[in-house]
């Protein structure tokens, strides 16, 4: 008797347990408020305040493209555009005072040490990635692609992994100004 009662205590719960995802399956739609709520915390401007590279031979080198103190921001709007420039802070001045005719050495300095772009993005429904897909930059092979990038906020920082332009892969870390 006691198998019998422990048989079907089991099978009354297992038949409740899929009677309860029946009349509440759990949907696409109970994630959205973690991407809603993520996409409301990243609204606002950040401030660059380091860019980790590692390349594809595992090599990591912080400051790589903008110096060990670099100088940037980001602006993340509510209507889900971005705007984003990071440079090294140690740009040469050109000697020409003219932007177009600067030295090889000026032109190589400035390409290598400063990136600019802007476009959309959205957040995935579990908050942990950044899609940017770039409208326009100094950079066009990112010109209409779509990039993922895993990210994470906590409380006023900002950190992402992308694809590097000087190759391997950059965590960049923002702190959000007040």
């Amino acid at each position: 008797m006691k198998t019998f009662v422990g048989q079907a205590a089991r099978i009354l719960s297992v038949a409740t347990m899929l009677g309860g995802l029946v009349l509440f399956p759990v949907t696409k739609g109970w994630a959205q408020p973690k991407a809603a709520e993520t996409r409301q915390q990243i609204v606002g401007l950040w401030k660059l305040v380091s860019s980790v590279n590692t390349a594809k031979d595992g090599t990591v080198t912080k400051g790589i493209s903008f110096g060990p103190n670099p100088a940037g921001r980001i602006v993340f709007t509510s209507s889900g555009h971005y705007v984003t420039v990071n440079t090294n802070p140690n740009l040469p001045k050109f000697a020409s005072g003219n932007r177009a005719q600067g030295t090889a050495e000026e032109n190589k300095a400035v390409v290598k040490g400063s990136i600019a772009g802007f476009g959309t993005y959205s957040v995935s429904a579990d908050g942990k990635i950044l899609t940017m897909k770039q409208e326009g930059g100094t950079w066009a092979l990112r010109n209409g692609v779509e990039e993922k990038r895993s990210f994470a906020l906590s409380g006023d920082d900002l950190k992402y992994t992308t694809a590097a332009t000087v190759g391997g892969t950059s965590e960049l870390l923002y702190k959000r100004v007040k």
